[in-house]
């Protein structure tokens, strides 16, 4: 794919946008509205008692409060694993000894170039979180199984949260079952 000809159109806090003349892989030349987003990283947090931590965070997108895995924005091209150190103690309090990296996700590929770089934290510590003024959230510490029903309910509907939580689900233990006596 090569690129024809871009028409800046807007640039702002977080995205750029533009509209592109492309030429794909069949030859064909299409104009398509991109917007340029650099990155983020998004975090499921377990602790030893087998409970991850769920924000409530309001988004005017979603016009109210939804649920998600502690997450933001790749800040001045940092390494994916420092915004997601960074994001982890701001939005939940937590330090982790443990980071596994997840892969990563695209949110929506047919106009945004976000990628989003998922991690599992283990070994977590307790520190002060440090909300940025623009962020309203609320940090929950749920058992694993209830944060898996939410997703297959659909109350748990963002993306990034649903790909993580489908990533990591092969590194958590099941909760130890009480045997009937």
């Amino acid at each position: 794919m090569s690129i024809e000809k871009i028409t800046h159109i807007f640039t702002g806090r977080a995205i750029t946008v533009n509209v592109e003349e492309v030429r794909l892989p069949n030859d064909h030349v299409a104009t398509l509205d991109m917007v340029h987003h650099p990155g983020g990283a998004a975090i499921m947090a377990l602790d030893d008692a087998g409970c991850v931590c769920l924000v409530r965070q309001y988004r005017h997108a979603a016009n109210g409060y939804i649920w998600e895995f502690p997450a933001g924005k790749i800040d001045n091209k940092e390494p994916p694993l420092q915004t997601a150190k960074r994001e982890l103690e701001e939005e939940a309090g937590r330090r982790a000894r443990e980071w596994r990296s997840l892969g990563d996700f695209l949110p929506s590929p047919g106009f945004l170039t976000e990628v989003v770089h998922l991690f599992l934290a283990t070994g977590l510590t307790e520190v002060s979180n440090r909300l940025e003024a623009s962020e309203v959230l609320e940090a929950h510490w749920l058992p694993f199984d209830q944060v898996l029903q939410m997703a297959q309910s659909g109350e748990l509907r963002d993306g990034k949260t649903l790909a993580a939580l489908l990533r990591a689900a092969p590194y958590v233990q099941p909760p130890a079952r009480q045997l009937a006596l």
